[in-house]
């Protein structure tokens, strides 16, 4: 029978493997870039950001509440979560050519590698010791699932930005990503029809 738990890497990998992507992504957007890029890497760092804080909130802060409602980066997680949507609105409604759209993705990128510190040395390690590897990997199938759920609909547009966004030198990177979202969707319907 097929088991996404045993395919899936743990929650708090997957939750590493977000950070990295959003700022690889971060990485590639340069203030002499076309606006069609701009906007392109724009829209991969917002909707990839927007997909993430949706599966902490539902999956993996629940789960730490359930062990430790106390710790401090925990507490305010979902707050930095908020003000990240509130620059997202900001940024969405600023065209890339304007300079306020750099200025205002800048600004969301220092809030994001501010919380990505505070959970990759504070409260990633803490969940580890605290949830074991069963768990973990049970809420890394869990936040696999509801990811498909997620993503699946702007699948075409995801790929689309992250082939724009990225130049030609990060090409295997490109088709890397646009293998995963086939693997995924193959990995989806196989669960289903198990």
């Amino acid at each position: 029978m097929f088991s996404l738990k045993k395919l899936s890497p743990t929650i708090t990998d997957m939750i590493r493997f977000d950070h990295s992507h959003v700022l690889v992504t971060f990485h590639q957007y340069t203030a002499d870039a076309k606006p069609k890029v701009k906007q392109a890497l724009a829209d991969t760092i917002c909707n990839a950001l927007e997909i993430h804080a949706t599966l902490e909130e539902e999956i993996f802060y629940p789960a730490m509440r359930g062990i430790d409602s106390g710790e401090p980066v925990l507490q305010k997680s979902v707050p930095e979560h908020n003000e990240m949507r509130r620059l997202i609105g900001e940024l969405r409604a600023t065209e890339p050519g304007d300079v306020r759209h750099g200025q205002i993705l800048h600004q969301l990128m220092r809030d994001v590698i501010h919380h990505v510190a505070d959970e990759e040395t504070v409260l990633l390690p803490h969940a580890e010791r605290l949830l074991g590897k069963d768990r973990l990997s049970e809420l890394g199938a869990e936040m696999t699932r509801r990811r498909l759920e997620l993503a699946g609909p702007k699948a075409g547009k995801l790929a689309m930005d992250t082939a724009i966004g990225f130049s030609g030198s990060t090409t295997a990177l490109v088709l890397g990503v646009v293998g995963t979202v086939a693997a995924a969707t193959l990995l989806t319907r196989k669960a289903k029809a198990a």
